[in-house]
């Protein structure tokens, strides 16, 4: 069945955005790919540093938030010749993780974490971390990047912890003409769905933006805002948009199946 014949779909993925255009073509969409996400950038010498930090001071949590950032610590570790003691000290403390990529990194070290977000979102799982009720000034070992991070280390100190905040990487911000032109796209109502696979792709889109009330508009006409994953949904509908498309499935493929049989 091709029910997506006709259909303009905007990708605004960076990562799997091909996989997902010959998925819609496959099923007889045209994709239009606006790559808002920014360039993903390692920063070596701040991983080294962030290493030498988690070797040599004691922790009485680390928080991993993404798997991108666990395993680039985890490189970095290797290039140093330190990786034994780096999954040593992961180990013998106690570990905290937001996201199953995060999940799947450390079940692939053979690590388990005591604290696992049940929704994948970083709100249940600073609740729970909340609810530990920690005395003031043990130390947290926070691996984030540039998305709410200094939001998210002001609310773990206010809990009650001391955060070292580690940045293994960071996102460029995206090409200002891509985001621009997919802006006008969804103003002019030309494009029928716009698929969003993380909620950075989502905060571009709408940051210091004057059209935000004409593309909100938008999506709650005729343009389907399309989430992969609750967190990027969340974004979506704090954004004021009211009718935002999430597949049962979080997947690539169950999500353009499920896209197809919706507009359908």
């Amino acid at each position: 069945m091709k029910d997506l014949k006709g259909k303009r779909i905007g990708v605004a993925a960076t990562r799997k955005a091909d996989v997902i255009s010959t998925l819609i073509q496959k099923n007889g969409g045209t994709p239009f790919v606006f790559s808002i996400q920014g360039e993903q950038i390692l920063n070596e010498e701040t991983s080294k540093k962030n290493v030498k930090e988690l070797m040599t001071k004691p922790f009485d949590l680390v928080l991993l938030t993404t798997g991108i950032g666990a395993e680039t610590l985890e490189n970095t570790a290797d290039k140093m010749n330190l990786l034994p003691d780096f999954i040593w000290k992961l180990e013998n403390t106690t570990l905290a993780v937001r996201g199953s990529k995060t999940v799947n990194w450390l079940k692939k070290q053979s690590l388990s974490a005591k604290f696992v977000s049940e929704d994948g979102t970083m709100e249940n799982l600073l609740n729970s971390l909340a609810a530990r009720k920690p005395d003031t000034g043990n130390r947290l070992f926070l691996q984030a990047y540039n998305q709410d991070d200094i939001t998210l280390k002001q609310h773990l100190e206010n809990i009650g912890y001391y955060v070292y905040l580690s940045k293994p990487y960071h996102y460029k911000e995206p090409d200002y003409k891509t985001l621009s032109n997919l802006r006008q796209e969804i103003i002019n109502e030309l494009l029928e769905a716009v698929i969003f696979t993380s909620k950075g792709q989502v905060q571009n889109l709408f940051k210091a933006s004057n059209k935000s009330k004409e593309m909100v508009d938008s999506f709650n006409n005729e343009v389907l805002a399309v989430a992969v994953g609750k967190v990027t949904a969340h974004e979506l509908e704090q954004k004021g948009i009211v009718n935002v498309f999430q597949p049962i499935k979080p997947k690539m493929g169950a999500m353009v199946v499920e896209l197809r049989e919706y507009l359908a």
